[in-house]
């Protein structure tokens, strides 16, 4: 879709830095109104909630290993689990968002008590053996040490029930390599309003519960939250938001707010065009990738894996980009079990064959997963972008034109990211299908 005159004049203004009223880029709009430029207060984690459970850190020292860079095929499997993931939980054809990053590190955690059968057919899915999923996280958190933009949370939460017995090595590990926090609780409605509180602080509030309920028979929780507030590194001024249409795959058209600007890396592939916008100190990015026309994004995604997408990633090109992002806000939940089970994993959701004996014992039965919840949010607007995540895996037993540039409108369905660039690793992916809706 080629844009009209009025948009290339849009461009050649920003481009010039005139402050004048703009065209939208459907090319039929006007100002924006009430746009405060104002990014109000930084978010900030919810006061800590006061827990009924036994916080078991007392008796479980963490010896983390000495800190080490992440390595680089570890990075690739991370990116890699990040699309097939994305492939298999989200859903066609609607706004669909997931943290690969939270989702590997709740089941991580949780292979940590597997054994077997059970454990090859998680690191098969994971693309890691347990050492490395082990050593990635650890090499992850400590790259993330006093980092105010990203921040990671684990928890593991079992039962009190005394026919229940958890592994001390277990727990040992995934607060050596995890930093988990280690909680044992009666695992009644006063558990499920604690673990949803743990989630809602750590999530500074973006993820408000995410348990609906507890089974009778459950016996362990393995929780991830996952919290990004980011500032753009150049925020969008109020005169550069304007008016326009988005055209969904489906429907008719649906009026946004466009934040028009100038960036300075350019992407692109044989399918799909894009751009990063840095966040205010330059490790994480917003990427966008449009894909050709008659392509999905569903499409697109489906022609990547890891190293691919790494590669595009770290391809940049420095050069101009005149560039058109509808503000939305979304939300997205899914239970994954299905998805991990087309990606690999049965085992580790077969109540009769599980193996997760390095986990614990149940007199009740044999221990499996039965769930894997997961839950999203993210706002992106003129001053930076929100994101949280929230990730459990429950355990039941059995009984149970001036100079060079380029030009990317997302005014019809995108693929969008939120990248670590040191590491490469998407830790976010979305599919944006119509900001107006589902």
């Amino acid at each position: 879709m080629k844009r009209n005159t009025r948009q290339r004049a849009l461009c050649l203004l920003l481009a010039c830095g005139l402050l004048l009223t703009m065209t939208a880029c459907a090319g039929q709009s006007e100002p924006s109104v009430a746009v405060n430029p104002d990014p109000g207060p930084k978010p900030v984690d919810d006061p800590a909630p006061k827990l009924g459970a036994e916080d078991l850190m007392a008796a479980i020292v963490p010896n983390p290993p000495a800190p080490s860079p992440i390595a680089p095929e570890s990075a690739a499997a991370a990116a890699d689990f990040a699309l097939r993931l994305f492939r298999a939980g989200s859903e066609a054809g609607k706004n669909s968002l997931l943290s690969p990053l939270s989702v590997l590190c709740a089941l991580a955690m949780t292979a940590n008590g597997a054994e077997g059968e059970t454990l090859a057919q998680m690191e098969q899915t994971l693309g890691m053996k347990r050492e490395a999923l082990n050593a990635y996280a650890r090499a992850y958190l400590d790259s993330l040490n006093g980092d105010e933009t990203l921040r990671l949370a684990n928890s593991v939460w079992f039962t009190a029930d005394p026919r229940f017995t958890v592994e001390q090595a277990f727990l040992q590990n995934n607060a050596d390599y995890f930093g988990a926090e280690l909680y044992k609780a009666p695992f009644d409605d006063g558990t499920l309003a604690d673990v949803n509180a743990w989630i809602k602080a750590k999530t500074q509030g973006m993820i408000p519960e995410i348990l609906d309920q507890i089974p009778q028979d459950a016996v362990m929780y393995l929780v991830n939250a996952l919290a990004f507030a980011g500032k753009w590194e150049t925020p969008y001024e109020a005169w550069s938001i304007t008016r326009g249409s988005f055209h969904p795959a489906q429907g008719e058209d649906c009026p946004v707010e466009y934040m028009n600007g100038e960036e300075n890396f350019y992407l692109e592939d044989e399918n799909a065009v894009g751009f990063l916008k840095p966040y205010a100190g330059g490790r994480y990015a917003f990427a966008a990738l449009l894909p050709r026309e008659g392509l999905s994004p569903e499409g697109y995604l489906a022609s990547l894996d890891g190293t691919a997408l790494r590669e595009l990633l770290a391809g940049a090109q420095e050069l101009t980009v005149f560039t058109s992002l509808p503000k939305f806000e979304t939300a997205y939940d899914v239970e994954l079990s299905a998805a991990l089970k087309t990606m690999g994993m049965e085992l580790p959701f077969d109540g009769f064959r599980a193996d997760f004996s390095g986990l614990g014992q149940s007199a009740a039965g044999n221990i499996f997963i039965s769930r894997v919840l997961h839950k999203t949010f993210m706002a992106v607007d003129e001053t930076g972008t929100r994101a949280g995540a929230a990730t459990v895996a429950e355990m039941v037993p059995m009984a149970a034109e001036p100079g060079d540039y380029r030009e990317v409108c997302l005014d019809r369905p995108f693929v969008y990211l939120l990248i670590d660039r040191e590491s490469l690793l998407p830790f976010f992916i979305g599919v944006m299908q119509n900001p107006a809706g589902e």
